[in-house]
C-alpha cells in the first residue's frame, strides 16, 4: 500500500476582488397559459473533474471531460456543465473569454477560503471554474504536498456553488481522486439540506491506481469530515477518498467493461477489490471515445497528406514523408509504431524482451514517448544500434505523433493494464492497425483479425505470445488485398463520443432513479 500522505494546515489569502464584468439575472416563473404545451424539464447533469481540454490536460481523462459532455448536450432535453478549478497554466486566451460572476467564501474545517466563480460556454456546455490562487495559482495540476487540501477545497467549493450559480443537478457526475470528496460531502455535511436531497452521485473511476490515500488523524483538521463518517473513508488504516465515493455513490462506472471486470480482482484492484466486490451491483462499465473531428485523418492538419477510409492512397504519401523525416529507407516494408508513456504497465518489459527479434525481420519501428529514465536508456540504444531501421523519440510532440498514425502501418500497444486507452482508437481512425494485449479497453475495442476483427491480439503477459502475433501481422501485410481490407475495416470503426454518451444517459437514468 502506498504510504499514507500527512497534510499541512495552511491559511489562505483572499484573491483580490475583481469588477463583476456580467451579473446574473433571476427569472421568474410566467403564468402558463391554458393553451400552452407543458415542457419537459431538461435532466441536469453536473461533471466534476481535475481536467478538461481544451484548457488543462495531463491525460486521458482530459480528453474524456472535453468530449462526453459535448456529446450528452447533443440532446436537447439535458442540461450539461462542468467544474474545474481554475489553474495558472490555462491559456491567456480562454481565460481571457471567461466571465466572471462574483466570489463567495467556502468553509473547510477552520479555514474560511475565498471562491471565485468563473464561467465559460462552448459547444452546448457550460464550464465553471473555480477560483483559489493559493490552492492553483501553481504550474501544473499535481504533485504538491498539500494536493488533499487543494482538492477537498475544489470539492468542497462545487457543493457551495450550486446556490449561487442556481444549478443544482439531477446528477453528480464525479471523476477520479480529485473529486471523490465532492460524492462525500454531498452524502454527509449536505445530506440534509433540503435542495441537495434529491441529487444522485455518479463516481467514475479513469484510473483506480490513484486513490487519494492520507493520514486518518487529518480526517476533521484538513478534510472537515465528522468522525461518524470515519467508516465511510477509512480503509487498510488510511483515509481512502476513491473507496468513499465508492460507498456513497448511487453508481460509481469504470472506462470499459473489462476493466469493470478486472477491479474485482487484487491484480488490478491495487488493493481496493474487497470495496469493489462488495459494491459490484452498483458497478458499470462504458467504454470510452475518442473526438472523430479532431482525429480524423480527411481534415487533420498535421499529416503531410490527407485521406479516408473510402481511399487510402494518400495514406502512402504519409508514409514515405515520414521516413524521410525520420532518416528512415523510404522502402515498402511494415513500418510498426508506438506512442507510449515508457512504464513498466505499457508493457515495455515484453517489448525489451523481443524487440531486437522483431527487428532483425525485415521491418522500420519508430517510438514516440516518455517515461522512466531506464527505459528511456534503453530505446536510445536501440535507435543506436538499428540506425536505418528504427526512429526512437524521446519526446512529447501532439504534432509527430499525428504524423506517426498517419504514416504507420502497425500501432504496437501490449499493455500489462490498460484501463480503457485511446491511442488504440486513435490508429484504427488512421487506418493503422493496432496490436494489443487483449486487457481493458484494449480487449472491449480491438478483436483478432483471425477472427474476423480490426487488429492483432494476444492474451498472456508472455512476450513470445506477443512476438508471434507480430509476425501473423507481418505475413498478413504482405498479402496486399488483405492489409487493405483489414485497413478500410479499422478506419470505420465506431469509436465516437456518440455511441458512449448513448450508454451515459442510460446510466444517468438509471442513476436517477436509484432510491437514496
Amino acid at each position: 500500500m502506498a504510504e499514507c500522505k500527512k497534510s499541512k494546515k495552511t491559511t489562505t489569502k483572499k484573491t483580490p476582488l475583481v469588477e463583476i464584468l456580467e451579473t446574473q439575472t433571476v427569472d421568474f416563473p410566467q403564468t402558463k397559459q391554458a393553451d400552452e404545451p407543458t415542457l419537459t424539464p431538461k435532466r441536469k447533469i453536473l461533471f466534476v473533474a481535475s481536467e478538461a481540454r481544451p484548457f488543462i490536460a495531463t491525460g486521458g481523462l482530459a480528453d474524456v471531460i472535453g468530449s462526453l459532455p459535448r456529446a450528452i448536450a447533443n440532446d436537447p432535453t439535458y442540461d450539461v456543465r462542468v467544474v474545474l478549478p481554475l489553474y495558472s497554466d490555462i491559456k491567456p486566451e480562454l481565460r481571457r473569454k471567461m466571465t466572471y460572476h462574483g466570489n463567495i467564501y467556502v468553509q473547510l474545517s477552520w479555514r474560511n477560503q475565498y471562491c471565485g466563480v468563473f464561467s465559460y460556454q462552448t459547444d452546448g456546455v457550460t464550464f465553471y471554474f473555480i477560483d483559489n490562487e493559493y490552492y492553483f495559482k501553481r504550474p501544473a495540476c499535481y504533485g504538491y504536498y498539500d494536493d488533499g487540501e487543494r482538492f477537498a477545497f475544489f470539492s468542497k467549493s462545487v457543493l457551495e456553488i450550486m446556490p449561487f450559480i442556481g444549478f443544482y443537478p439531477d446528477v453528480l457526475h464525479c471523476h477520479d481522486w480529485q473529486a471523490a470528496l465532492a460524492v462525500i460531502y454531498l452524502k454527509t455535511a449536505y445530506a440534509n439540506r433540503p435542495e441537495y436531497q434529491s441529487i444522485r452521485a455518479l463516481f467514475t473511476i479513469h484510473n483506480i491506481e490513484y486513490q487519494g490515500k492520507f493520514s486518518l488523524d487529518i480526517l476533521g483538521d484538513l478534510f472537515g469530515i465528522d468522525d461518524e463518517y470515519r467508516n465511510l473513508v477509512e480503509y487498510d488504516g488510511c483515509i481512502n477518498v476513491m473507496k468513499g465515493a465508492i460507498e456513497c455513490s448511487q453508481r460509481f462506472s469504470t472506462v470499459s467493461p473489462t476493466y469493470a471486470q478486472e477491479i474485482q480482482t487484487a491484480q488490478y484492484a491495487h488493493g481496493l477489490e474487497h470495496i469493489i466486490q462488495r459494491n459490484a451491483d452498483k458497478l458499470t462499465g462504458i467504454l470510452n471515445g475518442i473526438d472523430v473531428e479532431s482525429y480524423n485523418p480527411a481534415t487533420d492538419p498535421a499529416l503531410f497528406a490527407n485521406y479516408s477510409a473510402r481511399a487510402l492512397k494518400n495514406k502512402t504519401v504519409c508514409k514515405t514523408e515520414l521516413q524521410n523525416m525520420l532518416g528512415l529507407p523510404v522502402k515498402d516494408v511494415p513500418l510498426i509504431a508506438m506512442i507510449s508513456r515508457l512504464v513498466s504497465h505499457k508493457g515495455i518489459e515484453l517489448i525489451k524482451t523481443v524487440a531486437e527479434d522483431i527487428l532483425h525481420e525485415d521491418v522500420q519501428f519508430v517510438l514516440l514517448g516518455t517515461g522512466d529514465f531506464s527505459y528511456e536508456e534503453y530505446f536510445k540504444d536501440i535507435g543506436r544500434r538499428y540506425e536505418g531501421k528504427a526512429s526512437v523519440n524521446i519526446a512529447f510532440n501532439g504534432d509527430l505523433s499525428r504524423k506517426i498514425y498517419s504514416g504507420a502501418d502497425l500501432f504496437l500497444m501490449p499493455s500489462v493494464s490498460e484501463p480503457c486507452g485511446l491511442s488504440q482508437m486513435i490508429a484504427s481512425r488512421y487506418a493503422t492497425i493496432p496490436l494489443v494485449r487483449e486487457t481493458g479497453g484494449l480487449y472491449d475495442s480491438i478483436k483478432p483479425y483471425g477472427a474476423g476483427g480490426n487488429g492483432f491480439t494476444f492474451a498472456s503477459c508472455n512476450p513470445y505470445d506477443m512476438l508471434y502475433v507480430v509476425h501473423e501481422a507481418i505475413d498478413t501485410y504482405k498479402n496486399r488485398q488483405a492489409w487493405k481490407s483489414l485497413m478500410k475495416k479499422a478506419a470505420t470503426m465506431d469509436f465516437s463520443w456518440s455511441r458512449s454518451a448513448e450508454e451515459y444517459k442510460k446510466l444517468y437514468s438509471d442513476v436517477f432513479n436509484t432510491i437514496g
